[in-house]
């Protein structure tokens, strides 16, 4: 062949979707990878991006080239595969069938599609004739392709490998909840209190947004249906109400001047975080979509879309619940009044986790890194532990030493724990997680209603009972609703775990 001839060939990747075959130039892949195992749904997204999964510390958005062409094309199955584009520093994973080969092009095989001026570009920029016209091979235009409208561009360069990452800065935290098959999560700052859901009173400013309003500290507060900003599935409904389950929550967050709640499906885990560790996902072209602050990888947790709770709403909207509830819905002036005179009688409030071990008891969340979900096959046993040590467990390479508090209290076993989270502390340079029948709430308590514990509840004789090492109370809720709840004090735990366990003492 002619050096000429040869400086002119051009490169493609082929690959097959359904009956048709596709190319791209060679040098835009970055590589082709199987359909991975997760792959989490992006909210607010069109229905040819099937979502987004993470690849070497890189967020990569899939797109379903099949629905470009045809809305209703058939979804993802786990046998497709994904060509990484990488393209002007972009990175979008397109879904195919199957691979195909690596083309040799000359000029005269190619043809090219011209366009008006003002034409709206597809993604098909020409064709390939191959064996003699019997093969037409469709080339796509990489520039379309992450330029699709409402595809997040997610930036190569801006993606390091997880493993050469180094963490700088203070460890922030954030509580991450289900909303649909998708976990998000809120930075701990932005949240006041979390909560069963009440019984919602009405509002003339109901709608399939906001669901009604609920008397947070005597002001009428919001409530808003998380499901529906990402236009979900609809809200159940039985004789007419909306229903609830119990499992779900209300989140109440303070965005700007104002107090909202949230109501989402199960509020799941407290997890720790760097900066550094969160992986970008560019705006998409719709509403709301300023409220994706990131993405968390946490492995066994899965990928945690981070929100940025001030860009949930516009102004104008918050403005309206604010004012619109303020208006219609007076504060409780008398109430507003006398928790004012109790704030300024206490020195601070503290923040608590309430979670059951057959009785519901209260750690302050300072003393918790993070909770995590509990898998008996994640849980290494070295032999000779003590029957109430589950074993080690490796979080992100670091080992955590699983105890059963039940099996320490000598309380009766679960019969499934399935449910049960583990909640870690710290201590120096070790790391323990505390097994506990279910994480409950996370709320904010002032320093008056914590009391000492009564001597009854102090019994050193009571089996099965942790509350007997446990010295201090909070009171929650108020009426009917009011409960005690045993402070649970983590250094009492590991002084216990001493005399359990002599090798710790050591």
């Amino acid at each position: 062949m002619p050096e000429a001839a040869v400086s002119c060939t051009e490169l493609f990747g082929s690959f097959v979707l359904g009956a048709d075959e596709f190319a791209l130039p060679a040098n835009c892949f970055r590589e082709v990878v199987n359909f991975p195992d997760k792959v989490t749904a992006l909210p607010l997204s069109p229905k040819f991006l099937e979502g987004v999964f993470t690849l070497r510390g890189s967020v990569i958005p899939v797109v379903n080239l099949g629905r470009v062409f045809d809305a209703g094309a058939r979804g993802a199955l786990p046998t497709d595969k994904i060509a990484i584009l990488d393209y002007q520093g972009v990175l979008v994973g397109i879904l195919f069938d199957a691979t195909g080969e690596i083309l040799r092009v000359r000029p005269e095989q190619r043809s090219r599609l011209s366009y008006a001026d003002g034409e709206a570009r597809g993604v098909v920029a020409g064709t390939i004739l191959l064996d003699h016209g019997a093969r037409l091979v469709q080339v796509l235009d990489p520039d379309a392709l992450i330029h699709i409208e409402n595809v997040p561009q997610v930036l190569a360069l801006q993606c390091v490998d997880r493993q050469t990452r180094r963490h700088h800065g203070e460890r922030r935290q954030c509580v991450s909840f289900h909303v649909g098959a998708s976990t998000f999560a809120f930075e701990m700052s932005a949240i006041q209190e979390i909560i069963r859901v009440p019984e919602l009173q009405a509002s003339v400013l109901n709608s399939a947004l906001c669901l009604g309003r609920i008397n947070f500290r005597g002001s009428p507060v919001a409530v808003v249906d998380f499901a529906t900003l990402l236009n979900a599935a609809p809200a159940r409904v039985a004789d007419g109400e909306r229903s609830f389950g119990p499992d779900q929550r209300v989140i109440v967050a303070r965005i700007d001047d104002a107090t909202i709640g949230f109501v989402v499906d199960s509020v799941d885990n407290i997890v720790n975080f760097y900066a550094e560790e969160v992986m970008p996902i560019p705006m998409l072209s719709k509403a709301r979509a300023g409220m994706f602050g990131g993405c968390l990888s946490k492995p066994p947790l899965g990928d945690i879309f981070l929100l940025d709770h001030r860009q949930i709403f516009s102004s104008n909207e918050i403005k309206e619940m604010r004012t619109g509830h303020a208006a219609l819905y007076p504060k409780n002036e008398e109430l507003v009044a006398k928790n004012e005179r109790r704030d300024a009688r206490r020195s601070q409030r503290q923040v608590y986790i309430t979670f059951s071990l057959e009785n519901s008891y209260a750690v302050e969340i300072r003393q918790v890194r993070e909770i995590i979900d509990f898998s008996v096959g994640e849980i290494t046993r070295p032999p000779g532990l003590p029957a109430f040590m589950r074993g080690m467990l490796n979080v992100r390479q670091q080992m955590i030493t699983v105890i059963d508090l039940r099996g320490l209290y000598g309380m009766t076993p679960l019969e499934d724990s399935g449910a049960c989270k583990i909640l870690v502390i710290e201590r120096g340079d070790e790391c323990y997680g505390l097994m506990v029948d279910a994480v409950e709430n996370i709320m904010t308590i002032e320093d008056s209603k914590r009391y000492g514990a009564p001597k009854m509840m102090r019994n050193p004789n009571a089996q099965g009972d942790p509350r007997s090492e446990m010295d201090e109370v909070i009171d929650i809720g108020e009426g009917d609703a009011r409960r005690t709840l045993s402070v649970f004090q983590c250094d009492r735990l590991l002084e216990r775990l001493t005399h359990e366990i002599p090798a710790l003492a050591a």
